[in-house]
């Protein structure tokens, strides 16, 4: 008889970067890194000022700004977002929309896979307990210096 896992930054780790990887390889044949899934998303509810989406994407992905200005610089470069000089709004193009929509599908599938036949209760547990030490790492992020 096996221990039971014990919930703890290794446990939640090995379950996101199981998850990404299997993302990932959804997102290899479209061209798109993780972090670009990340901003076509964002942008797929709308035109967002630069400055806004940056932020959005540096405090969720927890990464420097370079690298998210890396990220809306290729989706421009393959004419999946644009930018407004005038407006600083970062959109997407005909082509991103088609893109996000296939990667959300893609996002539906592993999802659907991964959690078919985990009890609801156990999934809503799990993500308050999720949820609060997300906040508790957001907090000490933020109080303490870089």
């Amino acid at each position: 008889m096996s221990t039971p896992p014990i919930l703890n930054g290794q446990v939640i780790g090995q379950a996101h970067y199981a998850t990404r990887a299997l993302l990932e390889r959804a997102l290899a044949p479209l061209g798109v890194s993780f972090g670009q899934s990340v901003a076509l998303n964002a942008l797929a509810q709308g035109a967002t000022e630069r400055t806004r989406l940056v932020q959005r994407m540096t405090g969720a992905l927890k990464v420097d700004e370079s690298i998210v200005h890396e990220a809306i610089a290729g989706l421009v470069d393959a004419g999946l977002a644009q930018v407004d000089d005038a407006t600083a709004q970062v959109s997407l193009t005909e082509t991103g929309r088609a893109t996000q929509a296939r990667i959300g599908a893609a996002i539906a599938a592993i999802t659907a896979r991964l959690y078919a036949d985990i009890p609801t209760d156990e999934m809503s547990s799990a993500a308050r307990v999720l949820t609060l030490v997300t906040q508790r790492a957001n907090a000490e992020l933020a109080a303490a210096p870089a």
